[in-house]
């Protein structure tokens, strides 16, 4: 199930980092359109975008809060394990199911 989580996480990053990309392009070009030069058009876009993008992507969003939550977690938990194992410590947890 990791794996899939990881898999989920990977296309929901990339799906809201293209949306945001996105956005900035539609905006900039909406500007351009109406005679705004494209460096000020680009500006506004990229800073008008930030707000906007919370407010129209905000399920997809969230469920890359959550993804990063959970690959946050994961390096934590595998962080101290491996400060146990320098230590000489030995997590029966960790030990399980990795070594038979």
């Amino acid at each position: 199930m990791s794996e899939r989580t990881n898999d989920r996480f990977g296309a929901d990053l990339a799906l809201y980092l293209l949306a945001r990309f996105g956005l900035v392009a539609l905006v900039t070009a909406l500007l351009v359109l109406a005679q705004v030069p494209l460096p000020v058009a680009l500006i506004i876009a990229i800073v008008g975008g930030f707000p906007l993008g919370l407010l129209l992507f905000r399920r997809l969003a969230t469920r890359v809060t959550a993804g990063l939550a959970v690959r946050g977690e994961r390096r934590k938990a595998e962080k101290e394990r491996l400060r146990a194992e320098l230590r000489g410590d030995r997590d029966p947890n960790a030990v399980e199911g990795s070594e038979g």
